[in-house]
């Protein structure tokens, strides 16, 4: 028998590993706050006739480095400590998923109808214009704003992506409260901020692909299987939705609809990931194959917005706060330059080349105006292209910031740009008053569904 010795030093127990700290806390703590600050910025927006996400873009970057943490660092260490930042990217980007298949949803290409010619027109404008100027303007801060190791094409074609965006969502909510939504100018506006959309997030999809590939090949590759798969969704997924949400959707729990949308929304972005794009860009397109004017679906779609937009999205608003560093520009006026040069080239871009077009297709100089006031919305998706472009590392911070203050001014100008110049009118008084015309029809949920707030 052999005697006892010492245990093998396989056999002892291992330590066990030290535990990190537990984030939830701290999750508790952040995740109230933020939602409950975004409110109160929308709320207050929306008070002052303003579209209430710009109000929660502000508090995103008020609790960032831009103010909170500028003020009183030691609060916004606390609010944010390092170990709760990954876990509020993630929900915020969950929040952000839902948010473009919801847009993908209420993207109606059948506002064409009967505004086709001048539709494409305007769009082709406002798309041209700024693109050519944002290239331009690209070429010129390249050698101060590019980040080491980047191509001038990447960041050329970013920059004129990031000028040529509409925020179609905001554009909806802001007919909506100026009574325009269902009027032939805000028929007209959808129309070409629809347009507008896919034509932008084409656009980004082959900046992504440029960016994210290692050679010529690969972004061929990526460019050729993101269209492969497009096609498979238009041609094969949404007839099989279509069939389906006839078929069974009235017999469905709400519940299992709700669940059905997400798992879908999922696995596109999932699959939009493996082929080297953003997951935004399959959600997205999940959103444009599902049935619309389905009201079981519609349904489960609104319940799916009641959480994500005014519970998750504000992370997403907060995230991008965190990334924006207003502080940074003061040390360099030539920054402020920069910035400058930014907002006026956005404007004149997006503003004129639309208005011009509706000028020349023999629209009033009020409309043209108007039309290409409401293109120059930026909002929401200027924030979500930005942040794409971040964290591929096209741009760098301060180029970041510089964009993030142009999504602001241009969303905020627009709503007192199309009140000025469509003020109403008292109407005539009359001994024996008539029926009134017939009021303007309820907005879809195109106008509601897909808005942030």
């Amino acid at each position: 028998m052999r005697p006892p010795g010492p245990r093998r030093p396989c056999c002892r127990p291992k330590e066990p590993p030290v535990p990190a700290a537990d984030p939830l806390p701290a999750l508790l703590v952040a995740v109230p706050v933020v939602i409950l600050a975004c409110q109160m910025g929308a709320t207050l927006l929306r008070r002052l006739g303003q579209p209430p996400v710009i109000g929660e873009i502000a508090m995103g970057i008020v609790l960032g480095p831009s103010l909170i943490g500028w003020v009183w660092p030691e609060a916004q260490a606390w609010l944010f400590p390092d170990a709760v930042l990954p876990y509020t990217s993630v929900l915020g980007q969950f929040g952000l998923l839902a948010f473009m298949f919801l847009v993908g949803l209420e993207l109606d290409l059948g506002a064409l109808r009967g505004h086709s010619r001048i539709a494409v027109a305007v769009s082709q404008a406002g798309m041209l214009l700024p693109l050519g100027l944002g290239a331009l303007l690209a070429l010129a801060m390249y050698g101060q704003l590019a980040p080491d190791g980047v191509g001038l094409v990447p960041f050329t074609l970013f920059v004129a992506v990031a000028m040529s965006v509409t925020a179609f969502p905001v554009l909806a909510r802001i007919l909506v409260d100026r009574g325009l939504y269902g009027t032939p100018l805000g028929a007209l506006a959808m129309a070409c901020a629809a347009v507008d959309d896919v034509a932008a997030w084409c656009l980004l999809a082959l900046v992504v692909a440029l960016a994210s590939a290692g050679s010529p090949l690969d972004a061929l590759t990526t460019a050729g299987l993101t269209v492969l798969f497009a096609g498979a969704m238009v041609l094969m997924v949404r007839p099989l939705l279509a069939r389906w949400a006839a078929a069974r959707a009235d017999r469905t729990n709400d519940g299992v609809i709700l669940v059905l949308l997400f798992s879908g929304l999922s696995l596109s972005a999932l699959m939009t990931d493996l082929i080297g794009v953003h997951t935004l860009f399959g959600a997205f397109l999940f959103g444009v194959v599902t049935p619309r004017g389905h009201r079981r679906v519609e349904a489960s779609a609104a319940r799916l917005r009641a959480v994500a937009v005014p519970v998750l999205l504000p992370l997403f608003f907060v995230h991008t706060g965190l990334r924006t560093e207003i502080g940074a520009l003061a040390a360099d006026p030539v920054q402020w330059l920069w910035a400058g040069a930014v907002v006026v080239v956005a404007v004149l871009g997006k503003w004129g080349g639309a208005a011009g077009a509706a000028r020349v297709c023999g629209r009033s100089w009020r409309e043209a105006l108007s039309i290409g006031a409401l293109m120059n919305c930026r909002g929401l998706t200027e924030l979500v292209v930005l942040n794409i472009g971040l964290e591929l590392g096209v741009i760098g911070p301060e180029l970041f910031t510089m964009l993030v203050l142009m999504a602001l001014i241009t969303t905020a100008v627009t709503s007192p740009a199309v009140s000025r110049l469509h003020r109403p009118r008292l109407p005539a008084p009359t001994p024996d008053p008539t029926p009134a015309a017939a009021p303007t029809p309820d907005p879809s949920p195109a106008a509601t569904a897909a808005s942030p707030t």
